[in-house]
């Protein structure tokens, strides 16, 4: 350690020799958040004139265009992005394509939009269910096409203009500049009215009931399309919405554990898509229950939710009470809640009573009789909720800006400004036309508004981040979601982005409030490794970006207040340290990695740092660091740290051997992006990042004073290493910190690498009582001694560790522990640390990580059961009154589809559009540990009876290290509970689960559960987890999932318990995080027409006839493809 003080003496030295070559700036928050603010202001206020100007000429257009019932495809001239796209047949077999009439254009790469692009025309997306040769598509592509006038003039006032595109509520997507659609695997199920954007931008914020009828008469093909059909509609919901779902027959119940509408958010959605799963068909119908129900959730105003439009949509097959008392009693005569009604299935209802609620209710009658038509009815509704937005004019015009989501196209993360499209037309009576056409978007690429931040001047751990209306964040480098192409947008909290306390969340809400603010905290962050946890002290400023719905934020650490910017006027010196990056040098001087930054515009970033170096010295040969092509703060900034380090090479580590203090390297790392690692030869074993900034010693010794040990970090599954080929290295480090005129500064960590097998020997002779390994001899620990603590001389009867404050393994006196460094210290001795932690020398952070990618597990057909069969009881069979019954006639349905497709009765899954086995978002519940405020040695027994053991514990000044002396365990019978420290997967399903007696395996399984022969100790390792809403009690399978047993031998009495999906999502939603909607609302106008509300048939046909209907049926819509899950659509 004296060696490595002297270390930073010299560097301190060097910096003040150098004095003339750089200055000390000053970070000013207040004034940073300000331009930044103003810069992303301005930038967005450039697209929202492009968006306006698109929105008008759309409403002139349409206007001006004539209806056509003659229109015919040929007619129309446009660019089907569709025509060449290749598609997979999921059977493998070559799909025959549409004869197309769509323009063949030629296209080139573009590095703005990331693929190749022609800005010469348009490019139309229609969705596969829809029609392209229909009247009402032809004429919205007759009338679009004017649009590519102004898309062009758009992109020449403003060159920097991302995808401009206009979603109609036909579901035509006309976008620019034209692009090949991008194929999924499978079918591609896009449909503009389903993204994020377009539905921000079609309606405002709503408060939905969805009621789902399950008398018995729903059962099988008729439930399983309810289900789905609820599936749907959630996926037309944003955050902006609040929604409740529940089924009802004699009584209305909620399908999950939510008591109350809850924020539509991916989380909730999640829970109510896989809570539906489970309703039951069985009872009779009883509307007034159901309805009831919804009326008061939606009176309910003790809750946060949307106070806007308010709806009920009712799923059933059919009845004949149109509970006029109800709405007396809750909705008339003002009719604030409008009610749609869904007929679901093919049966003999008279549906007039559907038709009749939601005409008396200012809603809409939507008929669901197969899969195919579940997508098209389940959105519709939005047409409705837009009539109050079309007929308020100009005052419902205005801009949104969505949250974070992936760019369907390939842009990566973007936010989309966003503008409603109204039907300016009028009927012969000079009445208003209530169609809302679609929506206008323009895209803003999260890269682009990251460019308007400041980054390096920051130093390592400052950085810009922003948050919208919901608490969600714009920017922030904890934004990382690991997933692509998904189809919800990317909603991660500030306070899911960082460790949650009151200082932050009072922090959000004043920057949802539009305030603006400073203050300075102590607060906890996650390394960047997330294996350790640091209190800090971080100053955070914010202020609203004006004209949007979104805030800044600033966070700066102390050492960050001042920076250096280096001027390297003299271009003989600029040369001089410029030759030190040249491998050639290497090998006196020590190895050069560079940060892969983005010096100059020309520059060729890569993943291999020689490589980009490579490129990096290519580039330097035709260009000066003043070009103005080049970043001349980063340019001069590296060159200087250039310089720098290769005289703390010349003055003191070339004079040093190495070897003398077992080290197998010395290293340098600086906010310019240097990082010297010397010898050269130690490069080939340096594994950590060449960007400073993205290296967790780096950051964590900022944080931190005095050395920081880091070892190699090994997980629970890591197996001994054969030493004499593998060295291992533990790395330590420390901040250098700089006072230059009074102004305290951080701009370079320093730090040596030790030799854990010299080292290790080191550590037995520093933990013992003696200061000469040779005095050793034949001494032997005895009462008379007093060696009883000695680490070497006793080293079969102690165990002396050196423990680093995340809890893991960094020296042991033990050598078959040697193997085990760099593993969190509970898997090398579970008794020891569960000591260390119950005497509080650590304590403990959950959190959940919400951006975790998992892998896809094998789904086993181990007892499960065909899907969602109906199976009528003897009593049933023996009851005419059953066989005329509409159960009886969705049980020959469910036959009936069972001959026509061949996989019907069959256990496995159907992939449809991209949901073949794949990597998926995964909820990771995180669990650090690091020190508490004990800071005293600290002597203290383990209690077990006849195997008690001693230890002695204390914390290493000027470290993040404990010093532990224990006992070695003398029996097994003092175990205790293994602390656990790796991240655990969030479970989304019911768990498999081991039934006594069946050899500690799982027996059966949905997805992202244990799984399938997966190994558990017992069904204890669920306790505490609650049942879930969506199973009854059945013997041996206490939840009734979509699967059972089959095995008679498994209906056996389980004790387990469900895990729930979310971390406590039930309990979260009582506590709902600060929010604000929208500022304005629309949903209600005095001059509305309700007139138009659905259109329904009320027959009741022979069984003759309804039998040759659903034949012919059936014919016309079976394939070789079997119909799709429910999963899947």
């Amino acid at each position: 350690m004296v060696h490595k003080w002297q270390l930073l003496v010299y560097i301190d030295r060097i910096y003040n020799e150098n004095r003339n070559l750089f200055e000390v700036k000053e970070n000013v928050p207040r004034k940073l958040v300000e331009k930044v603010a103003g810069d992303i202001e301005s930038l967005l206020a450039k697209k929202v004139r492009a968006l306006k100007r698109l929105a008008n000429a759309a409403e002139k257009f349409q206007k001006a265009h004539h209806w056509q019932d003659n229109i015919r495809e040929e007619d129309i001239e446009y660019y089907d992005s569709k025509a060449d796209t290749e598609y997979d047949d999921p059977d493998g077999e070559e799909v025959e394509r549409e004869k197309s009439n769509s323009l063949k254009l030629e296209f080139t790469d573009d590095a703005n939009f990331k693929t190749k692009v022609n800005y010469s025309y348009a490019a139309v997306q229609i969705p596969t269910d829809i029609y392209k040769g229909s009247t009402v598509i032809l004429n919205e592509l007759n009338w679009t096409q004017a649009l590519e006038d102004v898309f062009i003039e758009n992109r020449k006032e403003d060159p920097s203009l991302l995808w401009q595109v206009f979603g109609s509520a036909t579901g035509v997507t006309r976008y620019y500049p034209a692009t090949p659609w991008r194929a999924p695997n499978k079918i591609d199920l896009y449909d503009v009215r389903r993204r994020p954007w377009y539905i921000q931008g079609a309606s405002s914020p709503k408060d939905m009931v969805i009621i789902v009828d399950v008398s018995g008469s729903v059962s099988g093909l008729t439930l399983k399309l309810m289900k789905t059909s609820v599936y749907e509609m959630l996926d037309t919901l944003s955050d902006d919405d609040y929604v409740n779902v529940a089924s009802f027959n004699e009584k209305a119940k909620p399908v999950s554990c939510f008591k109350h509408l809850v924020q539509a958010n991916i989380r909730n959605k999640k829970v109510f898509k896989e809570d539906v799963q489970g309703m039951v068909a069985k009872g009779t119908t009883d509307y007034k229950a159901g309805f009831e129900y919804a009326f008061d959730q939606l009176q309910n105003s003790n809750i946060t939710r949307a106070n806007c439009n308010k709806m009920i949509m009712m799923f059933t097959d059919g009845g004949e009470d149109r509970v006029q008392d109800v709405f007396e009693k809750y909705n008339w005569p003002n009719k604030t809640v409008r009610v749609f009604t869904f007929s679901v299935g093919q049966h003999n209802y008279d549906v007039t009573p559907l038709q009749w609620m939601a005409c008396a209710n200012k809603g809409y009658y939507f008929e669901i009789p197969s899969i195919g038509a579940i997508r098209i009815n389940t959105q519709e509704y939005l047409d409705v909720l837009g009539r109050p937005m079309v007929l308020a004019g100009n005052r419902a015009k205005q801009v949104q800006w969505t949250n974070v989501y992936q760019d369907a196209l390939g842009l990566g993360l973007v936010v989309t400004g966003t503008l409603p499209v109204f039907n300016l037309t009028e009927d012969s009576s000079d009445r208003k036309n209530q169609l809302i056409l679609g929506v206008m978007g323009i895209d803003v690429a999260l890269n682009d508004i990251k460019r308007l931040t400041p980054r390096y001047n920051l130093g390592a751990n400052g950085y810009v981040f922003a948050i919208d209306l919901n608490g969600y964040v714009l920017l922030h480098p904890n934004l990382q979601p690991q997933i692509i192409n998904f189809r919800e947008p990317v909603t991660l909290d500030f306070l899911d982005a960082e460790l949650e306390d009151e200082n932050k969340e009072e922090i959000r809400r004043s920057m949802i409030d539009g305030n603006d603010g400073q203050r300075f905290i102590k607060t906890l962050i996650k390394s960047l490794d997330e294996q350790y946890i640091d209190e800090v002290f971080r100053t955070y400023t914010w202020a609203p970006i004006k004209s949007t719905n979104y805030s800044l934020g600033l966070v700066l650490p102390p050492y960050s207040t001042y920076y250096i910017q280096a001027n390297l006027s003299d271009q003989i010196l600029q040369v001089k340290y410029f030759e030190y990056l040249l491998p050639n040098s290497f090998e006196s001087e020590g190895h050069v990695f560079i940060a892969p930054r983005e010096y100059c515009k020309d520059l060729d970033l890569s993943d291999n740092n020689t490589e980009f170096l490579e490129n990096f010295i290519a580039l330097m040969e035709k260009v000066t660091p003043d070009s103005k092509q080049c970043d001349n703060f980063l340019l001069h900034n590296l060159i200087l740290d250039t310089g720098i380090t290769q005289q703390l090479v010349e003055r003191v580590w070339k004079d040093q051997d190495l070897n003398t203090y077992s080290l197998l390297a010395v290293f340098a790392a600086t906010d310019g992006g240097i990082t010297r690692v010397f010898p050269n030869k130690a490069a080939d074993d340096w594994e950590e990042e060449p960007e400073p900034f993205n290296a967790s010693f780096y950051r964590r010794s900022l944080d931190n004073k005095g050395y920081i040990f880091k070892p190699p970090y090994r997980d629970a599954g890591y197996r001994e290493l054969d030493l004499e080929n593998n060295t291992i290295g533990i790395l330590v480090s420390t901040a250098v910190e700089l006072s230059i005129g009074g102004k305290t500064l951080k701009p370079a960590v320093v730090g040596v690498k030790l030799d854990l097998e010299a080292w290790a020997e080191k550590f037995k002779v520093l933990a013992s009582n003696r200061t000469d390994r040779d005095q050793l001899g034949s001494r032997r620990c005895d009462p008379l001694t007093s060696c009883e603590m000695d680490c070497e001389a006793n080293n079969k009867d102690l165990i002396c560790v050196l423990i680093d404050d995340g809890g893991f393994l960094v020296l042991s006196n033990q050598e078959d522990h040697w193997y085990q460094v760099g593993k969190f210290f509970s898997e090398v001795d579970a008794n020891l640390m569960s000591a260390l932690y119950n005497n509080s020398f650590y304590a403990r952070k959950e959190s959940y990580d919400f951006q975790s990618v998992c892998a896809p597990e094998a789904q086993s057909n181990t007892g499960a059961a065909p899907r969602g069969v109906f199976v009528p009881t003897v009593a049933d069979l023996l009851s005419l009154a059953w066989w005329t019954s509409a159960a009886a006639w969705s049980l020959f349905q469910q036959f009936l589809y069972g001959l026509t497709y061949s996989s019907w009765f069959q256990t496995e899954e159907v992939a449809g559009d991209s949901m073949e086995a794949r990597e998926t978002s995964c909820i990771m519940k995180q669990t650090q540990y690091y020190f508490s405020t004990v800071n005293a040695t600290y002597n203290a027994i383990i209690d077990c009876g006849n195997c008690s053991r001693l230890f002695h514990a204390q914390r290493l000044a000027n470290t993040n290290l404990l010093f532990v002396v224990a006992d070695k365990p003398l029996c097994s019978q003092c175990e205790s509970v293994k602390l656990l420290q790796a991240e655990v997967r969030g479970i989304l399903w019911c768990p498999s689960c081991v039934p006594p007696g069946h050899g500690g395996r799982a027996v059966g399984g949905q997805a992202g559960s244990v799984g399938q022969g997966r190994e558990v100790r017992s069904c204890e390792v669920w306790q505490g987890w609650k049942e879930p809403a969506c199973g009854h009690s059945v013997r041996g399978w206490p939840w009734g999932a979509p699967r059972a047993p089959t095995a008679l031998s498994l209906v056996v009495s389980l004790t387990c318990k469900a895990p729930p999906r979310d971390p406590n999502q039930c309990e979260l939603v009582d506590r709902p995080r600060y929010r604000k909607g929208p500022h304005i609302c629309f949903d209600y106008n005095a001059t509305e027409d309700t007139s138009d509300c659905g259109r329904g048939a009320s027959f009741a046909p022979s069984l003759g006839v309804l039998l040759s209907l659903q034949l012919l049926l059936l014919y016309s819509s079976a394939s070789r493809h079997p119909l799709p899950p429910a999963a899947c659509l």
